[in-house]
């Protein structure tokens, strides 16, 4: 299934010996759990978009270090698109700022968290269990890097799991529309270099936890395989 990969950033040239582009994170993460996804890139950060929604059988929209509810042209026009895939009734799913995407061009609510960072590993308390939930789990163990948050779903919104520090973990829009904050696709150390680069601006006693939660288990793998079977569960 050829999945359109909406890319709203890239990462710094300093990072990218780690792991790549985030176009090669998601690349290696479905490769490894979700072989019969195949991604087209479409920078939509530099203002490259899809031809029409009928360019992919579905999208996922990124990270990015851009803030969902800034006025910048690119971001009005990616939410133009995610409401023209509603009305296509395509697949979509957004990761992070991908996630906040969907929740402000439906009519949700997104803010800079009053608590500042999340950042490292958090559990995500899954509140409710979808059929594409494949493995089933009460709980996922995933990376975080942000400040803002989804805070208000959009009307039609469906809350699915919440985190200590974000209660809009995870939510989806009808059936076809997936949000996530989560970044199942970065690698533990792609994470440690985002947070020794930003100790400053997370806190020195945020980030030394967050460096010490990148040891434990993840649950990638789980999170990667729920997005392909969301966006292929119709095809």
């Amino acid at each position: 299934m050829k999945i359109g990969l909406l890319e709203c950033d890239h990462v710094l040239e300093q990072f990218r010996h780690i792991a790549g582009d985030y176009r090669d994170m998601f690349a290696a993460l479905f490769d490894r759990h979700a072989p019969d996804l195949t991604l087209q890139l479409f920078d939509v950060c530099n203002g490259e978009f899809p031809a029409s929604t009928d360019a992919c059988e579905a999208y996922l929209a990124t990270g990015s270090r851009f803030s969902a509810y800034e006025d910048v042209d690119w971001i009005h026009s990616l939410k133009d698109f995610v409401r023209q895939l509603r009305d296509a009734d395509k697949p979509f799913a957004g990761i992070c700022f991908g996630h906040q995407i969907l929740a402000e061009a439906l009519g949700g609510k997104v803010v800079k968290a009053g608590q500042g960072w999340g950042v490292g590993v958090h559990n995500t308390e899954i509140g409710r269990h979808d059929a594409w939930m494949k493995p089933e789990r009460r709980e996922c163990a995933l990376q975080y890097m942000h400040q803002d948050q989804v805070v208000r779903l959009p009307e039609s919104g469906v809350a699915l799991g919440s985190s200590d520090h974000c209660p809009v973990a995870m939510f989806r829009v009808g059936e076809r529309m997936l949000g996530i904050q989560a970044h199942p696709e970065f690698t533990a150390a792609y994470s440690e270099a985002l947070i020794l680069n930003r100790v400053e601006r997370i806190g020195e006693a945020k980030a030394c936890a967050a460096l010490s939660s990148l040891r434990q288990a993840m649950d990638e793998a789980v999170v990667a395989k729920w997005i392909a079977e969301f966006l292929t569960q119709s095809k």
